[in-house]
C-alpha cells in the first residue's frame, strides 16, 4: 500500500520522507492557501523532496481552462499529478491530459459509479472521500470497498484507489484491509500509526536497565 501525505508543510514532509514511508503527496488550494505562500513554488518544493506523485489541483471549472492549467502545472516537475474534480468537465480534462501522459488524480468522488466513470476516462488515481461521507451519515468505508470490487472485476482498468479524507489511524487500517492502492492522510495521522503506549513503556524500561550497566556501545 502506498502512503501519501495530505498537506503542504515542508518540514513535516521532509521528516516523514526521511523514514522512508512516503510515496507521494496530495495538496489542494485550501491546504496551500494556509501556508500563505505561492502555490506553484510550494508544489515545486514538494516535488524536490519526493519523487512520488504530487497532486496539484486546477482552479478552473471548464475543461478547456483545466487542460491549460494542467499542462502548465505539469511543467513544474515530472512527478506533478494534476488534480481535477469529478464533473463532466473534469473528466474531459482528465481524458485530454492522460492522452499526453500527464498523471491525473480525479477528486471529490462520492459514489462507486463516479469512480467507474473516472477510470473509463483514464484517471491515474481516484480519490473517494471517506470522512466527508461519514460526516453526513453515509458509510465512507463501504464506498472504498465497492470501488475496489468494481475495479477488480475489470483488469483493463488501471486507475488506483486513493482513499482520501482520512481522519484517524483506524481509517488507514480499514482501507488497507479492503485493499485500497493508496491512502492519503495528514502528517499527524501517519505519525499516529507509529505511536503506541506499550512501545514507549517498553523503551523506557530498556533504557533504564541499560543505564544501570554503565556501558556504552560507542
Amino acid at each position: 500500500m502506498k502512503f501519501f501525505i495530505d498537506g503542504a508543510d515542508i518540514a513535516e514532509i521532509k521528516a516523514l520522507c526521511a523514514m522512508g514511508v512516503v510515496d507521494g503527496v496530495t495538496t489542494n488550494p485550501s491546504i496551500i492557501a494556509k501556508t500563505g505562500r505561492n502555490f506553484q513554488e510550494v508544489i515545486g518544493e514538494i516535488c524536490d523532496i519526493t519523487s512520488g506523485p504530487v497532486s496539484a489541483e486546477v482552479a478552473a471549472t471548464d475543461a478547456k481552462t483545466m487542460i491549460l492549467e494542467g499542462k502548465h502545472l505539469a511543467k513544474i516537475a515530472k512527478n506533478v499529478c494534476i488534480k481535477v474534480p469529478l464533473t463532466e468537465e473534469g473528466l474531459k480534462a482528465c481524458y485530454a491530459l492522460r492522452q499526453e501522459d500527464i498523471m491525473v488524480n480525479v477528486t471529490l468522488c462520492f459514489s462507486s459509479v463516479q469512480a467507474l466513470m473516472a477510470a473509463k476516462a483514464g484517471a491515474t488515481f481516484i480519490s473517494p472521500f471517506i470522512g466527508r461521507l461519514d460526516d453526513i451519515g453515509h458509510d465512507g468505508m463501504q464506498l472504498i470497498e465497492d470501488i475496489c470490487q468494481i475495479y477488480s472485476n475489470y483488469p483493463d482498468l488501471t486507475t488506483e484507489v486513493l482513499a482520501a479524507s482520512v481522519r484517524h489511524p483506524l481509517h488507514v487500517k480499514q482501507v488497507a484491509e479492503i485493499g485500497a492502492h493508496v491512502v492519503t492522510a495528514p502528517a499527524n495521522v501517519i505519525r499516529g500509526l507509529i505511536n503506541h503506549p506499550l512501545t514507549d513503556k517498553g523503551l523506557d524500561i530498556f533504557l533504564k536497565d541499560w543505564a544501570k550497566t554503565g556501558q556504552s556501545i560507542l
